[in-house]
């Protein structure tokens, strides 16, 4: 997809960008089936929580973050995932840190 993106860009007129529709519309289908915490409408706390769950993490492992008690307020919904840890948590993790913000 990243190819076909890299080819077509932003014209709507191009040969292959049927294709890269198609293409879109399959690895969004995907990844909702079958990574359902980081699907784009998902919380950042459910992005978490999935994160951890695939790597066998606990909130201990979490140094990054904070406390053992700030991880534990933030995956109860207490406490927001700050820019500081959003960016530690995203190195962590090899994503945007987007997606805990």
């Amino acid at each position: 997809m990243d190819e076909l993106l890299n080819v077509v860009g932003d014209d709507e007129d191009h040969p292959l960008a049927d294709l890269l529709d198609v293409v879109g519309m399959l690895v969004a289908q995907y990844e909702d089936e079958n990574t359902p915490g980081l699907r784009s409408d998902a919380k950042p706390v459910d992005v978490l929580k999935f994160l951890m769950e695939q790597h066998g993490l606990t909130q201990s492992d979490l140094r990054e973050v904070g406390t053992q008690g700030v991880v534990s307020e933030i995956l109860s919904g207490d406490r927001q995932i700050n820019a500081r840890q959003a960016k530690a948590l995203a190195k962590r993790f090899g994503v945007s840190p987007a997606v805990f913000l």
